[in-house]
């Protein structure tokens, strides 16, 4: 009897769809590189203090160069979302997904600056949403965005600059269908650049996404949100030539 329930439930799954989800459907930030105890800290004279993030960094994006994104992914129409609906019972897989290439993230790419600007002072992160599937952030065009601040000592923190301009998620990306249904889907990302951080200073950074769909994050929650916090420290002294 045991073994004809197991096979009755196996009959009703859905390979590609999971029955029920344990994911949340709030999608929390995930941020790249990611140092002990989500603190990136580092001396600017001491390349060995830094290089790790780059490099750490740079495998990140490797499935984001160009040529493997034109093979394996589609130029899609930008600022609204790819539904890929199924044909009545007939299943649409796998689905194709957008190309996401790293040129899109300027300064912090990797290709025009090799160290994404961590000897310079002017450290590079990247950041990017859970993975939800069906999730459809972002409606009447407009995509979710990326904003960070100082959570204290403001003064510290100086200018900021986001790639794609912004820091926008695009809404082509979405939805996602999972990973069975969507096997070469490239999350898209965004980076954030910190032009004129305060030397030898502990700064409290808390990134926020923004959207006129994802709910506000809730405290009550704690597996859930859309808040990321890092702590940067840079060693005083001058940029390494």
């Amino acid at each position: 009897m045991f073994c004809l329930t197991m096979y009755i439930m196996l009959l009703t799954l859905d390979d590609y769809k999971p029955t029920w989800q344990d994911r949340l459907t709030t999608p929390g930030l995930m941020i790249r590189p990611k140092g002990d105890n989500m603190e990136i800290l580092y001396d600017v004279k001491n390349k060995e203090s830094w290089d790790n993030y780059v490099q750490a960094l740079e495998s990140f994006l490797a499935p984001y160069n160009e040529s493997q994104q034109v093979l394996n992914n589609d130029a899609c129409a930008p600022d609204k979302h790819y539904v890929q609906d199924d044909s009545g019972p007939v299943r649409n897989v796998p689905k194709r997904s957008c190309q996401f290439n790293r040129t899109v993230l300027g300064d912090c790419n990797g290709l025009t600056d090799r160290t994404y600007g961590y000897p310079d002072g002017k450290p590079c992160i990247l950041i990017k949403l859970n993975r939800v599937i069906g999730m459809l952030p972002g409606k009447d065009g407009q995509s979710p965005y990326v904003t960070c601040g100082a959570k204290d000592d403001s003064e510290f923190l100086g200018d900021v600059a986001y790639f794609p301009p912004n820091g926008t998620f695009n809404l082509m990306y979405y939805p996602y269908y999972g990973k069975r249904a969507q096997v070469n889907y490239s999350q898209p990302l965004v980076a954030v650049k910190f032009l004129n951080l305060t030397l030898n200073a502990d700064i409290n950074i808390e990134c926020k996404i923004n959207s006129n769909t994802i709910r506000d994050f809730n405290d009550r929650d704690k597996f859930a949100g859309d808040y990321e916090a890092v702590r940067q420290r840079l060693a005083a002294g001058d940029p390494v030539d």
